[in-house]
Order: structure tokens, then C-alpha cells, then sequence
């Protein structure tokens, strides 16, 4: 059983939407589905893979733009995030105005996720970590069998999240870092929300904000 997974930047803000799947099952998910659709339905269909559900790390819309969609296109419930980004969820009218997005509407998920919950693509087993500081309900996603980890906008190969939106706290951001992903293996990938992929170690050893000499 092996995790499989494709990087899909989406939207004016290049964030990166996942495609994760179980290359046992060929179920998958896609991670912060946050725009682009027919670009994330082209790359589904190109790697054989079936849409089990959807996963949202938190609520901006970067990164949900595309989610109410694609989960009536491929007829699967959205999980996640915490339920503290409803303050968000609801606000995306406002989002698509204030960043000149096409019109979204509010939604909620199927699942709220909170500290260690776990979620299922076929026989693939994530643990939900909750990261708040850069939004109230932020959550990660970790496979510790790959010691690959999802994390949003949480950390970045040198940088963290923004702290400065509405209801954003960068003490809070910093200690989400230093308990929730600083505790995995240094060997563990991670992969952003923007930006390349980096490993906690290195971030641990050289990242300005938080690393060792943050």
C-alpha cells in the first residue's frame, strides 16, 4: 500500500491543491480544492484515480473556491476544517469581492475535523492535526506511513502563514508550529500551501521565523 500524490497549483495565488490517493484502491481526494476545476477534474481523470471526498485545510478561499463544485461533480462529502473556519466559510461572498474572484457562496462541510481525528482515502489512514494561527480552524494532514504532511498555510519552505486577516494570531501560528508539526520527524516532506516542498528539519534548522534561529 503506497500513497500516491500530485501537486496542482490553482488560481491567481498559485496555491497548491493536492491530489492524494491509495494505489491499492485508486481512491483518492483532493486537498484544498481552492479554484480551477476543470484543471482538477483533467488531472483526476489523467492518474485513473476515483474522488472519494474532499479535504479542506481552512477556509480561504484560495483554497475552497472550487470544493461545493467539485463535490457535486464527483458526488462526495467535504471534510474539514475545524469548526472555528465557519467564520470564514461563511464570509467567501465577501472573499471573491475583496480578491476579485468569481462570486462563492457560503457552505459547510460534511465533517468538521478536529485533533486527532483521523481521515480515510481507501486504505490510507491521515491524522488531522489542528494548526490555528493563520485562521481560527486550520487543520493539517499527516500520513505517517509516506512521512508526507499537508499542512496549508501553516508553514512554508521558509516562511509560515500570515497572521494579519481577521481573527489570524501569530503567537498562536507559532506555538500550532512548534507542537504540532515541529513534534513529526525531522524526515518528514511536507507539502504548502504555496511554494516548494520542504522537510521539518530543514525547517526546524533554517526557517527565519521559527527555526532554530527564528
Amino acid at each position: 500500500m503506497a500513497l500516491k500524490y500530485q501537486i496542482i497549483p490553482v488560481t491567481p495565488f498559485v496555491q497548491n491543491c493536492t491530489l492524494l490517493w491509495c494505489d491499492e484502491t485508486m481512491q483518492g481526494t483532493l486537498v484544498d480544492a481552492g479554484g480551477d476545476m476543470n484543471k482538477l477534474i483533467t488531472a483526476v481523470e489523467q492518474a485513473g484515480v476515483k474522488i472519494v471526498k474532499l479535504l479542506l485545510t481552512h477556509g480561504h478561499l484560495d483554497h475552497v473556491g472550487a470544493a461545493t463544485k467539485l463535490a457535486q461533480h464527483f458526488a462526495v462529502d467535504i471534510e474539514g476544517p475545524h469548526q472555528e473556519e465557519k467564520f470564514w466559510l461563511d464570509m467567501l461572498p465577501q472573499q471573491a469581492m475583496m480578491f476579485q474572484f468569481p462570486p462563492a457562496q457560503p457552505f459547510l462541510p460534511q465533517r468538521w475535523l478536529t485533533q486527532n481525528d483521523t481521515v480515510q482515502v481507501g486504505n490510507l489512514s491521515l491524522e488531522v492535526r489542528f494548526c490555528p494561527g493563520h485562521t481560527p480552524g486550520h487543520v493539517v494532514f499527516i500520513h505517517h506511513d509516506s512521512k508526507l504532511a499537508i499542512v496549508g498555510d501553516v508553514l512554508f519552505k521558509d516562511g509560515i502563514g500570515r497572521t494579519d486577516f481577521p481573527r489570524g494570531d501569530y503567537q498562536t501560528l507559532i506555538h500550532s508550529i512548534q507542537q504540532q508539526l515541529f513534534s513529526l520527524p525531522d524526515d518528514y516532506q511536507f507539502i504548502a500551501g504555496h511554494g516548494a516542498m520542504s522537510t521539518i528539519g530543514r525547517e526546524k534548522q533554517s526557517n527565519p521565523f521559527v527555526g532554530k534561529f527564528g
